[in-house]
């Protein structure tokens, strides 16, 4: 199985221009690394937010560096407000001005069924998933918003087709939380329209990441049949729709959900 993390060959070469610093949550890994990578790529001044994997985010900040990018590895539980504060304080003093923010950190708070799942690891889900993509976009936006004095940026959420297929069986919990992701964006965007910020969410598939292989081995074979395009997707096709929304290319989009799955 391909690893979530791309070599330099499979971006374009690095951006001379600078688009200014990027916050991208939970990105030592999987989807994050590989947005973080390529945005590295593109000319962004890359913070790269872990929780546990330290050694994962430094491999990655290297990476970046090594092609001549600027990236910083950033410590900070975004279920906890002091960290995200911390976060995109050290952020701006370290990288430069904020102009993007990408809420990628979840988790997926277990496999099972509803009658299974206990208070804590559902409270636990939510403050990651929501409450912690809530508050760092708040902090973007007070750093962004014309309101506020700020030039504007764009904030890209992560959500997933779990909450339109609503994943029956195995964790409807956490696609609730991707629903919630969902209402917020449209929400959010709507807020700050006038304030130079758009506000858009990607809703991945079945990409090959270490979800499927850590949480439920052999989900990613089981389900392959049910996507349309007959194969799951990898991680840097996530990135570059992410990437496409951060940029001015996207510039009257905003509120969208961009679905990236295979068609499923």
């Amino acid at each position: 199985m391909p690893t979530a993390n791309c070599s330099h060959g499979d971006y374009p070469l690095h951006n001379s221009s600078n688009p200014g610093t990027l916050i991208v949550t939970g990105a030592s890994r999987g989807i994050g690394a590989a947005i973080a990578q390529l945005a590295g790529h593109r000319g962004y001044a890359v913070a790269v937010n872990f929780s546990t994997s330290e050694t994962e985010a430094d491999a990655i900040t290297r990476e970046i560096i090594a092609n001549g990018g600027s990236a910083l590895a950033i410590h900070a539980d975004v279920s906890r407000e002091d960290h995200i504060v911390d976060m995109f304080e050290r952020a701006e003093r370290e990288l430069g001005p904020i102009k993007g923010l990408v809420n990628n950190a979840g988790i997926t708070g277990g496999f099972g069924r509803v009658e299974d799942v206990t208070a804590e690891a559902l409270e636990r889900t939510l403050k990651v998933n929501v409450t912690g993509a809530i508050l760092c976009a708040r902090e973007a936006v007070k750093r962004t918003s014309t309101k506020h004095g700020g030039t504007g940026g764009a904030i890209v959420n992560i959500s997933s087709r779990a909450a339109h297929i609503g994943a029956p069986g195995e964790w409807v919990h956490y696609a609730a939380t991707k629903g919630a992701i969902e209402s917020f964006t449209i929400g959010l965007a709507r807020e700050v329209a006038t304030e130079g910020i758009r506000v858009n969410a990607v809703s991945p598939g079945l990409i090959e990441t270490d979800i499927h292989t850590s949480g439920a081995p052999g989900r990613l074979a089981r389900l392959v049949p049910t996507v349309p395009m007959q194969r799951a997707g990898l991680p840097h096709e996530v990135a570059e729709a992410v990437l496409w929304l951060l940029s001015p290319t996207a510039s009257y989009t905003t509120g969208a959900i961009l679905s990236v799955s295979g068609g499923r």
